[in-house]
């Protein structure tokens, strides 16, 4: 038996901000039928998921850069996180009808070799599937991992967080809270921020397209969270972590606001990967008079700890105390322009693109 196959491709290597026109879209068929002694498996890919790091991949690959992602292969499909149901498999671990999250084709279709800390069976189907293209998935993990792994919190320190309306931003300010952290987030757009107070519980929360002076501001809600405190003798005006999403600008201001012996935990830099030429850093002598650590990391090198983290996250989703908001795209046709739009600030929570919803 076989079937067609709609798959996005790209075009050419990207520059600059990535098009929708720099995808097209291809048919191919698809067998339903592995060969034998295969230890592959055919999927149905149900959703997937648009995600920053994602335009790394477009680029061009560059001998003399460090990569952590590999490079798309101009005329073949791309690829990413999605969340897919099994229909042949020649693998020992995963049989028809089994669900599994983790790294397929931006296609109806995939044939894929599961390796561990790429790919996960599904064991908790009362959870929305769509969840494991984010809270339950990579972003869950990565916010899990950089919260609590890199950036050692503690009760009543100050947290800041970029890019705080997105898929990861979101869980980070909420897992702060729940340690007794007092939270402020950057968003850019009123309807982010709104999102931010009132759904993700941050005590603060700032449209950073609204404020010429990224320091002053920073300075100006860390004062009141402490006005919000009754000026505990115990709190110092600053920010003790900074959970980094954007780079750039931000990363220059916070520089000069951030506490002695304060941690930041790179996650990402969006500013900056869409420039030909990437920003410098200023204001790094605050490194060394503030002792500040400053720390990059990738999602894979935690993996390890993924059932550790759903025991976690888990207990908290069923009792209603981590909330989660997905922009959804219907169809893969919507593909290229959801993941165009994340470049661009339009999507408000955790992008997922629905292929088939089963």
């Amino acid at each position: 038996m076989t079937a067609t196959n709609k798959q996005v491709v790209l075009k050419n290597y990207v520059s600059g901000f990535p098009k929708e026109s720099d995808f097209d879209f291809k048919t191919t068929t698809v067998e339903f039928k592995l060969p034998g002694g295969s230890n592959s498996v055919l999927v149905k890919n149900l959703y997937l998921s648009c995600d920053p790091y994602m335009r790394i991949r477009m680029g061009k690959p560059d001998p003399s850069t460090a990569a952590l992602a590999q490079a798309y292969a101009p005329g073949k499909p791309i690829f990413g996180y999605g969340v897919s149901r099994v229909i042949e498999s020649g693998h020992p671990d995963y049989k028809k009808g089994d669900l599994l999250w983790g790294i397929v084709g931006w296609e109806e279709y995939s044939v894929i070799t599961p390796m561990t800390h790429m790919h996960f069976k599904i064991q908790h189907t009362d959870i929305p599937l769509s969840y494991y293209t984010g809270l339950l998935g990579m972003p869950g993990m990565t916010a899990y991992a950089g919260f609590y792994e890199v950036c050692s919190p503690k009760e009543g320190e100050t947290v800041y967080v970029s890019a705080a309306s997105g898929a990861v931003g979101q869980l980070v300010g909420q897992f702060a809270k729940m340690m007794g952290c007092y939270v402020v987030g950057s968003a850019g757009s009123t309807e982010k921020v709104d999102l931010l107070k009132t759904k993700f519980g941050f005590d603060d929360a700032f449209n950073y397209k609204e404020e010429p002076d990224l320091s002053a501001a920073l300075k100006r809600f860390s004062e009141l969270l402490i006005s919000k405190r009754l000026m505990s003798l115990t709190v110092r005006i600053g920010i003790d972590i900074y959970f980094e999403n954007v780079g750039g600008k931000m990363l220059d201001a916070v520089l000069l606001n951030m506490n002695p012996h304060g941690r930041i935990a790179v996650c990402g830099m969006i500013s900056q990967y869409n420039l030909e030429n990437q920003e410098g850093v200023h204001n790094l002598s605050n490194i060394i008079y503030k002792r500040i650590r400053i720390q990059g990391f990738a999602v894979f090198d935690f993996y390890e700890k993924y059932s550790k983290f759903l025991d976690f996250v888990l207990p908290h989703i069923k009792e209603g105390k981590i909330t989660y908001v997905e922009d959804v795209a219907d169809g893969l046709e919507k593909g290229p322009e959801a993941l165009v739009g994340l470049f661009h600030g339009k999507n408000v929570g955790k992008q997922v693109v629905v292929i088939a919803r089963e």
